[in-house]
């Protein structure tokens, strides 16, 4: 039986303390006082009869009751919504807005092209994407302010309640300036890789584990001048102008490696290959216009798996 005493506040006030992981920065985005927050998680709980948060140190942190409650929280905000935005759009006559995170390398490589064909379609509706880091755009998905996630496959801890669909795999690469020095080395490329800066994936990044795993197994142990980023923008125009070398995706880079602006190095990285693909809510039915996108989607990955 529905408990009366759960309100849309609740939910709202639950998933946003969930989110910022914080009830003050919780109250700041939800516009309400810090008491007022503190209270309504209390009413929430009271409700539920269990604690949907506990501390941890100087902060918060959810419990396994939180986590099994903030799966169907979500949804219920995400449906919620989408029934708000169908009222709406049914009497402005426009169609439902689908709301696409993508990594950089998907961004860069995919979606462009994807999003060419879904044109074609004409469905007309409102398209909004949002590029992160992997977790971040999880996160978003999981409390309903995405519908899809185009990005690598996370770890299994990260991935209950969602669904994975695999479209391609891709690996990391290290890429620098035309005409770099490291280009012409006949020294081990690695020995060397500390005398320049390096571009690394941020530590949030779902590839840095990777990078890390490889550089160790190949005798690279530190990196003393290296740069965090995940900003392709910045990447490239760095690079470009620099002796830096940039250990990236290789969807990012591939039109400036194609068009001679960049070179890789000789560096086998194979073994850093991830699969890439759809994710979604297991609960969440995706609107034709949705399915529409991301069968366009998968028709941009064949083409570029097919240029390979």
């Amino acid at each position: 039986m529905i408990d009366t005493r759960v309100k849309f506040r609740h939910l709202q006030t639950f998933v946003e303390v969930a989110r910022q992981k914080s009830v003050v920065k919780a109250a700041g985005l939800l516009h309400v006082s810090q008491p007022a927050v503190t209270k309504t998680i209390r009413e929430l709980e009271e409700a539920l009869g269990v604690a949907v948060f506990e501390r941890d140190g100087r902060g918060i942190k959810i419990t396994r009751y939180g986590e099994v409650f903030l799966r169907h929280a979500g949804a219920a905000l995400t449906a919620l919504r989408q029934g708000l935005d169908s009222v709406s759009q049914e009497r402005s006559g426009e169609a439902p807005p689908i709301r696409i995170g993508a990594l950089p390398t998907v961004s860069t490589r995919i979606m462009p092209r994807a999003m060419e064909l879904f044109l074609k379609e004409e469905t007309w509706s409102r398209i909004k994407i949002v590029t992160g880091e992997n977790a971040v755009l999880l996160e978003q998905l999981r409390v309903g302010d995405l519908d899809l996630v185009v990005g690598r496959l996370s770890s299994p801890d990260k991935m209950a309640g969602f669904s994975f669909e695999h479209l391609y795999s891709e690996q990391v690469v290290f890429v620098v300036r035309a005409g770099h020095p490291l280009l012409r080395a006949r020294q081990s490329l690695f020995s060397n890789l500390g005398k320049y800066t390096i571009l690394m994936p941020s530590r949030g990044s779902i590839i840095r584990p990777s990078v890390e795993s490889f550089l160790i197994a190949n005798g690279v142990a530190s990196l003393p001048n290296q740069i965090e980023t995940v900003s392709d923008s910045f990447g490239r125009a760095f690079v470009r102008s620099s002796d830096a070398v940039w250990i990236i995706s290789t969807g990012v880079v591939a039109g400036d490696v194609e068009d001679g602006l960049l070179s890789l190095l000789p560096i086998d990285t194979s073994e850093t290959r991830g699969p890439v693909g759809l994710t979604m809510r297991t609960d969440a039915i995706p609107s034709m216009p949705l399915s529409i996108l991301m069968q366009t989607i998968r028709e941009a990955a064949d083409e570029v798996a097919k240029k390979r």
